[in-house]
This record gives C-alpha cells, structure tokens and sequence, in this order.
C-alpha cells in the first residue's frame, strides 16, 4: 500500500448541519462525479459511518471474492455489503448529505458535533462521544503490537 492509497488521515471535528450534511476536508473530497458509498457499521461495539470510495467499496469486493469463503457465503456477503451500503456524493459547496436514519443509528443528531477521522482507504463519521470513547480505547498501549507502529 502506497502513500496515494493513504488518502483519509487524521482526524477533525465538524458540526452536523440542520440537513444532516457536513462539511468535508478538502482533501477527503472525492473528483466531480465520483460516488462515495456510505456504510453504517460497528467499531469496538460502537456504531460508525464508515464512508467509502469507489476504490475502498471495490476492494471490499475483491476480498469477499477472493476469500475461500463458500460460493453460496459470498453471494451473501457481497449481498449484505450492497444492502448496508448506500451511494451519496459531495456538493458543489463540499458538504457530504448523511441521510437522517442513517445518522440517527450512528447516535448523530441534527447540528450535533461529529468527528472525522481518516482511517486510510476510507473515512468515518462518528457522533464526538463515541470518537472519543474509540481514542481511548486506540491510544492505549497494545501488547500485541509487535510491529511498533503507535
């Protein structure tokens, strides 16, 4: 994996406009035309949008195929992956539309504080409560850590 394929890094708090939109970093903001997928997930039990590019999405389905998963458990998985995730795209003034139930199961609110936090291939959209729960959990020290990387 190259530093191009590390597109989304860091992390940014932003506000959750009346609409469930927010504003998206300039250099997170995909190419005029290009999709995002949104997907509604789960990290350290906690609930997540995880947002991906068209690149992240296809990657996902490289893995499921490539995987020695069943015939019959692929087509479920590749299935339960296009149910759970839903196409959006940026506007022209750079604001990433979250459809209401989505942000609502992911414990965001209109005009509620969120946080953006890159995770490499793709970004996430988390209410500031529970990012705040995943820093402590992430900045902790692991004894599995081998490779030194935090």
């Amino acid at each position: 994996m190259n530093a191009a394929e590390q597109s989304y890094m860091g992390y940014t708090p932003y506000k959750m406009d009346p609409k469930f939109r927010v504003s998206i970093p300039t250099a997170w903001r995909p190419a005029a035309g290009e999709v995002l997928f949104l997907l509604f997930s789960k990290t350290h039990d906690m609930p997540v949008i995880k947002v991906l590019s068209q690149q992240a999405f296809n990657e996902r389905v490289e893995t499921v195929k490539n995987s020695d998963l069943t015939p019959a458990k692929k087509t479920a998985k590749l299935g339960q992956l296009s149910m759970l995730c839903r196409v959006a795209s940026v506007n022209d003034q750079g604001k990433l539309l979250v459809p209401k139930d989505l942000s609502e199961a992911a414990g965001i609110a209109a005009e509620a504080e969120v946080v953006l936090a890159g995770r490499g291939l793709h970004f996430e959209v988390w209410s500031k409560p529970n990012h705040a729960r995943v820093l402590e959990i992430e900045m902790n020290p692991d004894e599995d850590d081998d490779l030194g990387i935090l």
